[in-house]
């Protein structure tokens, strides 16, 4: 279900670290039910649009985490003005928020398994996704071990850490490789930094296994008004808050030149 416009308070109701990465959960009793995939645009209700260099002064798009109980989950990294405003919210105080937007994930096809796929804050909706729908297999990777703290909100995840101090020492893509050997029934959803989906892309096509890949670009709008995420497709430029964030893999050339926005 898609949101209405306009922004609606969500108080902060608790605030959990994992490593670098911090969990807020937030009251949203009266907003619709999100499917995995989708995301809200989220703005802290004090001290935004001000401060050093005046940002941040537009809301941050960020994939739900989780959905339950009229509570909702998201997974904010500190990298920039505005994740780092968001980062700071403590129990009490307010967000303010637009969502749920965007196309989900898609049901898994016909007879296919569905193994996840994340890499760093990208993990977000393979949670929901497991919530909703659960999973054959769940392969995250992380930059080290720190940042692998994230796995505990996926349980029974395989882990790939770059430095090799977590799980596999080396890229996630070595674990999908090995997932993906000999299992013809695959159906791979996948969601992380733009080079991580291209090689899950890259990689998918080779097996000729059906991918789902949920992209990261610049947002401003969240309703396909500003034309800031547009991407390209085999089939011409789309916005991918209206047309995504999750598109079929065999749509796209190649998914490197998507990028998030910078926090």
């Amino acid at each position: 279900m898609q949101a209405p416009f306009g922004r609606r308070p969500a108080p902060v109701i608790r605030r959990t670290a994992y490593g670098p990465y911090v969990v807020l959960t937030v009251e949203d009793a009266s907003g619709p039910e999100p499917q995995a995939g989708q995301f809200y645009m989220l703005a802290a209700a004090a001290r935004w649009g001000g401060g050093e260099g005046e940002r941040p002064f537009l809301p941050r798009a960020f994939s739900v985490l989780r959905a339950r109980r009229g509570q909702l989950e998201f997974l904010v990294h500190d990298v920039g003005p505005g994740s780092h405003r968001l980062c700071e919210l403590e129990p009490g105080d307010e967000l303010l928020i637009v969502g749920p937007l965007g196309i989900p994930f898609a049901p898994v096809r016909e007879r296919r398994r569905a193994v996840l796929v994340g890499g760093g804050v990208g993990i977000a909706p393979l949670a929901i996704l497991q919530d909703q729908r659960g999973a054959d297999a769940v392969l995250l990777g992380f930059r080290d071990a720190d940042h692998a703290a994230a796995a505990a909100l996926l349980p029974h995840a395989r882990i790939a850490t770059d430095d090799g101090s977590a799980g596999h020492g080396g890229f996630v893509t070595d674990l999908l490789g090995e997932q993906l050997h000999g299992n013809a029934h695959a159906e791979v959803l996948a969601c992380g930094p733009p080079a991580m989906l291209e090689a899950v892309r890259q990689l998918c096509a080779e097996r000729e296994v059906p991918a789902q890949l949920a992209l990261e670009s610049g947002m401003a709008c969240g309703f396909g008004a500003c034309f800031g995420c547009v991407v390209h497709t085999r089939k011409g430029l789309i916005r991918l808050c209206v047309d995504g964030p999750v598109l079929d893999a065999a749509r796209l050339e190649s998914a490197v030149g998507v990028g998030a926005t910078a926090g």
